[in-house]
């Protein structure tokens, strides 16, 4: 991992998102890079008007000044700004905004906080780390506010033994051998799913012949409501990280995450989360 996107509102909601991605750009000495998006509302000047262009100009250093000045607070003595690289765009969409940027830089991961500053907007527009998840075709790490954890020693992939899945795991590890952190597979499952077993055994054999790495498990866990238990193993599993797959169809992993799980999972759980996009793999 050479590059890092985080992404910021400089709302007190993105600081934990920030102090993570301040330690895994230093765990593996990758450029990070800090941006803000933000939009100017089109009244009553044109943006081809002098007014507007001369407004564009100063807001553009006004948040790169303050981009600096967030960095430098929350990160504290552990702030270097020669070590940080910092971007500032205009756009009417943040998630846009976002992605465009981590096209022309190809970065490796971006990473956002879960929760905006303004809660009006995002219901109106849809939440940036939700529309990441869904459109972008880099790793998105969203990382809730109450998350404390930067040292990530234990990570939880959910699979449905999807081929994907095998991809994921395998750009997992790369991350967990670096952090020398432990990685549990887990299924969840009905009890109507009577071959699940014999997937996983399969599912096993196949990523264990294309990922060699020690400290990889697998659980199987049967269940009526598969969302409930797997908050309930990451809670008894001291997980400091879930993974998952998010397909085209906005969906993470086919039967058991709708869109609106996605959002449920995000808001529910109080560790980040990493969204690989099926797409990209």
């Amino acid at each position: 991992m050479k590059k890092i996107l985080y992404a910021t509102d400089y709302s007190q909601n993105s600081i934990s998102a920030l102090k993570l991605a301040h330690t895994l750009a230093k765990k593996f000495e990758a450029n990070l890079m800090v941006m803000h998006v933000f939009d100017i509302p089109i009244l009553l000047a044109s943006p081809v008007s002098l007014t507007y262009l001369k407004k564009e100009k100063r807001l553009f250093v006004e948040h790169r000044a303050k981009l600096k000045s967030f960095c430098a607070e929350k990160l504290g003595d552990s702030f270097e700004k020669n070590a940080i690289t910092f971007l500032v765009d205009e756009n009417g969409s943040v998630p846009d905004g976002i992605l465009e940027k981590a096209y022309i830089l190809d970065v490796d991961l971006i990473v956002v906080g879960t929760e905006g500053t303004s809660q009006i907007r995002e219901f109106i527009l849809g939440s940036t780390p939700k529309a990441l998840i869904r459109k972008s075709p880099y790793p998105v790490l969203a990382v809730p506010a109450k998350s404390v954890e930067t040292d990530l020693k234990t990570m939880v992939y959910a699979t449905d033994f999807e081929q994907a899945d095998i991809f994921a795991i395998k750009r997992l590890v790369k991350i967990a051998r670096k952090l020398d952190a432990e990685i549990r597979v887990i299924h969840i499952t009905t009890q109507k799913e009577y071959a699940g077993k014999d997937q996983m055994e399969w599912f096993k054999e196949i990523l264990q012949e294309k990922v060699s790495y020690k400290k990889l498990k697998f659980d199987f866990i049967f269940s009526d409501n598969v969302f409930e238990k797997l908050v309930w193993y990451l809670e008894n599993s001291e997980a400091d990280l879930l993974a998952m797959l998010e397909r085209k169809e906005s969906t993470v992993y086919q039967r058991y995450f709708q869109t609106d799980m996605v959002k449920k999972m995000i808001k529910t759980i109080d560790i980040p989360l990493l969204s690989y996009n099926i797409a990209a793999l």
